[in-house]
């Protein structure tokens, strides 16, 4: 070896690559971090599920408010010395000449006696009793029907006898039953993203204080709160990503077998009285909008409490 060789200093060791550190600040692959997905995914499935429920109800109140405003009912009642058919005939006559009226039928006697059936039971023996007779009166889109002056009409033509109901009592009730349920879902997603919130506190806190070495290694390096920060809400961004996109999708497919088989089950009285409360089940695009939005939030919620959270850790 030549002098020149021997008296040569050897290259530095390359310190870098041992000091390297391979893993991010957050690790999202850990038993913790896949535990707070599982959380997330939970409570947005729980979330969605309530907002499509809400929507299903929504929807199906506005079909039951269109259809019971699209029909009015006259009842006549028995009077002694009079007969029921006469009038219930002429009742029939006067609403067919008002203008906007589409069709009218007359419900006959047995008809009548039948819808009492789900209040008195089957069996009963209602020919003694005065059961009035029902006029259903379909209105017609255009021209406007007058309810007012058909109402005058028939208490003029038959005092004490005949009365016009249209159904304004069913139709606010069913709006507040309907704006009841859909505050109440509300409510509850409210409640979800809050609960996320606060999982995503706790879960920020533990890894906080399981890096609180690391982040005291890049304090000394010069990384500020902000770059601290900034790695937290990413790591747990994507998190909150994973958790809301299976929980929406869940939710989704949830929805999607219980239109399926609630379709199933029309052809049977059971799913008659399903569509009559729930009509098709299908929530329409809003409530698949809903639910996509939901798991949305819930990664955006995710990622902003852990970003505040660790700005008030390190302050």
């Amino acid at each position: 070896m030549s002098e020149e060789a021997a008296g040569r200093t050897p290259p530095a060791a390359d310190l870098s690559a041992p000091l390297r550190r391979n893993a991010p600040l957050v690790p999202t692959d850990g038993s913790a971090s896949r535990a707070l997905a599982a959380v997330i995914a939970i409570l947005t499935f729980l979330a969605a599920l309530c907002a499509g429920a809400a929507e299903i109800v929504a929807s199906s109140a506005v079909q039951w408010q269109g259809a019971v405003a699209n029909e009015v009912t006259i009842q006549i009642r028995p009077s002694p010395g009079r007969d029921p058919e006469a009038d219930a005939t002429a009742a029939a006559a006067l609403a067919r000449e008002a203008p906007g009226i589409a069709e009218t039928r007359t419900l006959s006697k047995t008809e009548s006696e039948r819808l009492l059936e789900p209040w008195l039971g089957t069996g009963l023996d209602l020919g003694d009793l005065p059961v009035p007779r029902l006029i259903t009166v379909r209105l017609a889109g255009s021209p406007a029907a007058d309810l007012p002056a058909l109402r005058r009409r028939l208490t003029e033509a038959l005092p004490g006898v005949a009365s016009l109901d249209d159904h304004a009592l069913w139709i606010s009730r069913l709006s507040t039953m309907a704006n009841t349920f859909v505050g109440i879902g509300v409510g509850v997603v409210a409640l979800v993203l809050l609960a996320t919130g606060l999982a995503v506190t706790f879960a920020t806190r533990g890894a906080m204080a399981g890096n609180r070495e690391v982040v005291e290694v890049l304090h000394f390096v010069g990384a500020d709160d902000d770059f601290i920060a900034r790695e937290f809400q990413r790591r747990f961004f994507r998190l909150g990503l994973r958790g809301g996109a299976i929980g929406a999708g869940a939710a989704l497919a949830a929805l999607a077998l219980a239109a399926g088989l609630a379709r199933l089950w029309r052809a049977s009285p059971a799913g008659d009285e399903i569509e009559a409360l729930f009509g098709g089940f299908e929530i329409g695009w809003r409530g698949y909008a809903s639910v996509v939005l939901i798991g949305v939030v819930a990664s955006i919620v995710t990622g902003i409490v852990s970003r505040v959270t660790v700005r008030r850790f390190l302050d």
